[in-house]
């Protein structure tokens, strides 16, 4: 469907707008649509008749296949020729469903027709208002859920960025802890590992050598000892004319831990004082030593960074208290070890001499421990004019063990005084013991030789067997049934063996030390002991019986490094015995 209008005059561009109008209504455009599209012809309509002359007004309504339809508008100028060469003015509008138009074939002239148009046109307009108004309404209504969904945006942002801050703090706190935990157990290790070797050692300087080797550089930059001597002053060596902070005067007097620097330390359990005059740039902790009596000096140290941690400081204070403990440990077994081996020097015999009869003793204390044991050797004569000699070993190791070998070794001299055998010296000392320790027991060997009688007597007590050179080169062990251990609850009567002993004989007693080894147990080594006096020629005993004593402990003992004490006793009948004795007159012999 087309429709054309020609227009010349306001009227006639009246009557074609109120025809438009009416066909698109008619053709089902939408009051919106139609709003738009008579007042976009209106517009264009005032222009042409600004412009003048005449103008050609065409409709055209089209259907498409789907049911519905384009409604176009078009203004063109109607001159012949055209002087305007552009495109005429379209304007389209869709419309759902095709409609007729013939309601809008003809339009009045008269005024009220005219004013009827007009004023559906502002009902349309109004129409258009109202549905502006609705959209105003509906998009103002979207402003506000879009400002209110913003606002909730923002507000999840913000708890996830208030999650994300308390997590990470959560995170920081968890490193900082984990970092904290493995500092502490450093510590512990440390603590741990530095007692040990702190105690492992008995030697006092040994133990002040090891103080800066286990701080520098790791906990101290420095450090320095200051030990008093037993009267609380200042001790011997490197120490003794060095000056001393007055930090460290306060911390022997006080007995508390001293921080000295230009700064507070904020150290527990210690007090701040001024920076020293000696070390006024570097801060110092100064640490007494202390002990259940006086203190033993003063620990100062310099710190590895500026200042120290708390935590620290806590475990230095703490270590210092255990090298306290270790080097008071160290001056008391030291002071037991002078005594031990005072004691041990005045029990050592001074071997009888006789015409003949040649002895030989040896003993090397345990190097470890305090350096003695209840290893003894004797020899003495008794009134017929025989020589008792006797080896023995007390059980367990220190001064109380040498005291009871003292004890035995009194208690034996005094028995032999009224004679008797040495199956009954034992007898006697197994019920001194018993009676005397219940609770310490002992082994022994004590053999019998007399310058005129070419016999050995001996007996022994839980001991290693004795072993018996003959001259002719000959070894063999004395392993006649022994008694039992000394001090044992039994009730024994230990009995006597005899054996020949020839002019060249030399025959060794010896205690466990010397044979001995944990790994073999104690029969290799009296084979060894054996093997090793066999080797000696008969002049060498004769001659050099001390040096043969030498030269016998040497192969038996490995390394310098043994638990146990090691006692050893020759006892060599020279070969001509009878005219060394012979050459003596008769008023020196024993």
């Amino acid at each position: 469907m087309t429709r054309i209008w020609q227009i010349s005059t306001v009227t006639d561009a009246a009557r074609a707008r109120i025809a438009t109008a009416r066909l698109a209504t008619a053709h089902g455009v939408t009051a919106v649509e139609r709003t738009r599209l008579v007042t976009a012809l209106t517009a264009q309509l005032r222009q042409c008749l600004t412009k003048g002359g005449p103008w050609r007004i065409s409709v055209e309504a089209t259907a498409s296949p789907d049911g519905g339809g384009l409604f176009v508008v078009e203004v063109a100028s109607a001159r012949n020729p055209v002087p305007d060469v552009r495109p005429p003015w379209r304007v389209t509008a869709a419309f759902p469903e095709a409609g007729g138009g013939s309601e809008a074939e003809h339009v009045a002239d008269d005024p009220e027709t005219l004013a009827e148009a007009l004023f559906g046109a502002d009902e349309d307009a109004a129409l258009l208002l109202e549905k502006l108004d609705e959209q105003e309404r509906l998009v103002a209504f979207h402003r506000e859920e879009l400002h209110q969904t913003n606002q909730g945006v923002l507000a999840l942002h913000a708890e996830l960025d208030a999650a994300g801050r308390a997590q990470r703090e959560l995170f920081a706190a968890e490193q900082k802890a984990h970092a904290e935990a493995e500092q502490a157990r450093g510590r512990l290790t440390f603590l741990a590992d530095a007692s040990a070797a702190l105690t492992a050692s008995l030697n006092h300087d040994a133990i002040v050598r090891l103080l800066p080797v286990l701080l520098v550089p790791r906990y101290a930059r420095t450090v320095d000892v200051w030990l008093f001597n037993e009267d609380g002053e200042e001790g011997d060596g490197e120490h003794r004319s060095r000056p001393h902070p007055a930090a460290a005067v306060l911390a022997a007097r006080r007995g508390r831990p001293q921080y000295a620097a230009d700064h507070p330390g904020g150290l527990p359990g210690v007090d701040d004082q001024p920076p020293s005059a000696l070390e006024p740039k570097r801060p110092l902790l100064c640490i007494p030593l202390l002990t259940r009596g006086a203190p033993l000096g003063v620990l100062t140290l310099s710190p590895p960074a500026e200042r120290w941690d708390a935590d620290d400081a806590v475990m230095l204070i703490e270590l210092t208290r255990r090298a306290s403990i270790a080097l008071e440990n160290a001056k008391r077994f030291e002071h037991n070890r002078d005594i031990a081996e005072t004691l041990q020097r005045a029990l050592l015999t001074d071997l009888p001499t006789t015409p003949g009869l040649h002895l030989a003793a040896r003993y090397l204390p345990a190097t470890h421990g305090l350096n003695i044991g209840g290893d003894w050797y004797d020899a003495f004569r008794q009134p017929d004019g025989s020589l008792i000699t006797v080896i023995g070993d007390v059980t367990g190791h220190g001064l109380h063990a040498a005291v009871m070998m003292s004890q035995l070794r009194t208690a034996l001299r005094a028995y032999a005084v009224d004679g008797g055998s040495p199956g009954e010296l034992l007898t006697h000392m197994h019920t001194f013991l018993h009676h005397l320790q219940p609770d310490l027991y002992a082994t022994a060997v004590i053999a019998r030789l007399h310058p005129d009688d070419p016999t050995l007597t001996w007996a022994a007590a839980g001991h290693p067997p004795p072993v018996l050179r003959t001259p002719d080169g000959q070894v063999r062990t004395l392993d006649a049934k022994p008694g039992a251990m000394l001090g044992i609850p039994i009730r024994q009567e230990i009995g006597d063996h005899t054996v020949p002993l020839p002019p060249g004989s030399t025959l060794a007693l010896y205690t466990d030390g010397l044979v001995e080894r944990r790994a073999e147990g104690i029969d290799p080594g009296i084979q060894r002991l054996t093997a090793a006096l066999a080797a000696f020629r008969p002049a060498d005993l004769d001659q050099d019986l001390d040096g043969a004593a030498d030269r016998l402990l040497q192969p038996l003992l490995h390394d310098s490094e043994h638990d146990d004490d090691v006692c050893l006793l020759l006892c060599h009948i020279h070969s001509d015995a009878a005219r060394i004795r012979e050459a003596v007159p008769s008023g020196t012999r024993a």
